[in-house]
């Protein structure tokens, strides 16, 4: 609290001793974190934000890669960077499950960051193999109450998204669903392909090829509508549980601290990008939606959903791996 606190106070007194000191903001290159590994969906859309912001601001904002420990390893860096605006967090789902999830970390997710805005939104869909018999959301429940200890649902770790999402389908139905948990999204897809697991909750920017290939079926969407680009699959909702919806997202944060002019103008600048149809077809055809920034929204949805998330945490006994 006191790091927090005085932080804040050395850059408010910059701010009212020297006038004008932030108007030349930013005068040199601008450090964007991404704390996940180089190739995945948050990096690649990081990459398409990094490079429009570098255009908008005039300096070069510079994508760093800080992946490990479920995001926590580069939300840590920034937490603890100078409050200057010249580095800034790009994160994903985990920045409201980590909370519950990790509760000792050295910083809070909900006090040592500044929301600037959503940039994205990544429907999720629920994928079992090619050649399953499951062909609908009412197979696999049927399924998994005739044999509930044989249906198993596959996940990228303990606490990932999918598993999050799975320990929701299966609250909401009251199934008995078998996690299995990997060490990464990509051998977790592996086994789902070759049959070694019923299923699994994936992001379309992932599941959406495999699917499109023919070596994966999709049964429904975990969204809040149908995806454009599947729109023959329904939703969870239209398929017995009614208002499910679970998709993964992307947004922009800041250090506590930072001015708000700065952050004020990085809101503005990111509706600005997103709102190009040049980066919403990018972002479509990766599967992401592109979404339309707002620092106040951003801040009332990660509050939504910490909450939402720490609920499944608890009730499912998930801890971390």
């Amino acid at each position: 609290m006191k790091t927090r606190l005085a932080r804040f106070l050395v850059s408010t007194l910059v701010l009212f001793a020297v006038p004008g000191a932030h108007a030349a903001w930013p005068d040199r290159p601008v450090r964007l974190v991404v704390p996940y590994a180089a190739g995945g969906t948050a990096d690649s859309l990081a990459r398409v934000i990094a490079a429009e912001l570098s255009t908008r601001l005039g300096q070069q904002v510079v994508v760093d890669n800080r992946p490990g420990a479920g995001g926590t390893i580069g939300a840590q860096a920034v937490a603890k960077s100078a409050s200057d605006g010249y580095t800034l967090l790009y994160d994903a789902t985990s920045f409201t499950v980590n909370p519950s999830l990790m509760p000792r970390l050295g910083f809070d997710y909900a006090k040592d960051f500044a929301p600037i805005g959503m940039v994205a939104r990544i429907p999720t869909m629920l994928v079992v193999a090619a050649d399953s018999p499951i062909r609908s959301v009412a197979d696999l429940v049927r399924a998994a109450r005739a044999e509930p200890s044989r249906v198993t649902f596959a996940s990228a770790g303990n606490g990932s998204a999918a598993h999050l999402t799975g320990e929701l389908f299966a609250r909401g139905f009251h199934l008995a669903l078998t996690h299995v948990p990997y060490k990464g999204g990509a051998p977790a897809m592996t086994d789902l392909v070759g049959g070694r697991v019923t299923t699994m909750f994936s992001a379309v920017t992932t599941s959406g090829p495999l699917v499109k290939a023919g070596r994966l079926r999709a049964i429904a969407t975990a969204f809040d509508r149908r995806v454009e680009a599947f729109a023959d699959v329904p939703t969870v909702a239209e398929s017995g549980l009614p208002g499910f919806s679970a998709y993964e997202w992307n947004a922009l944060f800041a250090p506590i601290g930072v001015p708000h002019e700065i952050v004020a103008r990085l809101e503005a600048e990111l509706r600005e990008v997103l709102a190009r149809p040049v980066v919403r077809q990018r972002f479509a055809e990766s599967g992401a939606i592109a979404a339309a920034p707002s620092a106040e929204q951003l801040a009332g949805f990660v509050r939504s959903e910490t909450a939402r998330w720490s609920e499944v945490v608890r009730a499912a006994g998930i801890k971390s791996e």
